[in-house]
């Protein structure tokens, strides 16, 4: 059988990609991060080394050692661990050195290229995910014909916003903009955005432009609604064909709960 490794994050998306790497015929070896991952994950994976945040070195060995010569990330690991509770080893303490910033892009292609000094090759995350991608057009929840000037609005914002590596996510609300998603993470900017609002906000997500599908390729699921729901947003537009559903089928039922328009949107 065909080995394959997984950086699991935060989430269900990579108790997904497991299953769907099972079927694809790989044995599954995962890399959890202590402060992140699901503890499930070692129930559906041949084997799982539990690492902190910052422990590449260590990631590597972990992968040769089971045999794995192509690894595939899944799940968020927060940013925010780069400034608590971060435990670098010597080889990302080499990768820091290497930092002309820290922007997402600039730490997970520093990431990228230390797996690949250490024999390993990255791969995209699309590539036995395709399933989980969101179509285009009304995808859940009732139909909101009349709100199509905010995605059209918060879609080109959203656009410049990740373009810049800022974030990936915004809330809008009578085409003006009440919230960006900074290093706080998506579910702080829904909230906020959502409390400045009139119970009528949406949430606009995007890829970042030549987005690299090898990692933060733009997410959401149940959790993204809880938030929603709880904040007051009632609209939801993710990028076509560049934005996965994770857990789709409880997330289109709770979409319909909810009362929260889902949209997937493509640049003409």
């Amino acid at each position: 059988m065909k080995k394959i490794g997984l950086i699991a994050g935060y989430g269900h998306f990579p108790l997904e990609l497991a299953q769907s790497l099972h079927q694809a015929g790989y044995e599954v070896h995962t890399v959890a991060a202590r402060e992140e991952t699901f503890p499930e994950i070692e129930k559906i994976t041949a084997s799982t080394c539990w690492l902190h945040v910052g422990q590449i070195g260590g990631m590597i060995k972990a992968f040769k050692r089971a045999g794995v010569s192509e690894v595939v990330m899944a799940g968020k690991v927060r940013k925010l661990h780069l400034f608590r509770n971060f435990r670098p080893d010597l080889t990302a303490m080499k990768g820091l050195l290497r930092l002309k910033d820290r922007r997402d892009d600039s730490i997970l292609n520093t990431i990228a290229d230390l797996l690949h000094e250490g024999g390993l090759t990255l791969i995209d995350q699309t590539l036995y995910a395709g399933q989980m991608l969101a179509g285009s057009g009304h995808l859940a929840g009732p139909a909101a014909k009349k709100r199509m000037p905010d995605i059209a609005f918060g879609f080109a914002q959203a656009k410049g916003i990740a373009a810049l590596d800022i974030g990936q996510t915004i809330v809008v609300q009578k085409q003006a903009v009440l919230a960006v998603e900074a290093i706080e993470g998506t579910d702080e900017a829904i909230t906020r955005g959502g409390s400045l609002g009139s119970g009528e906000a949406a949430v606009i997500k995007v890829a970042k432009p030549n987005q690299d599908l090898r990692f933060d390729v733009p997410a959401v699921g149940p959790d993204t609604l809880e938030v929603m729901k709880a904040s007051g947003c009632n609209l939801l537009m993710v990028e076509a064909g560049k934005t996965l559903i994770i857990e789709r089928q409880r997330f289109i039922e709770m979409a319909g709960q909810y009362g929260i328009s889902v949209y997937g949107y493509a640049e003409d």
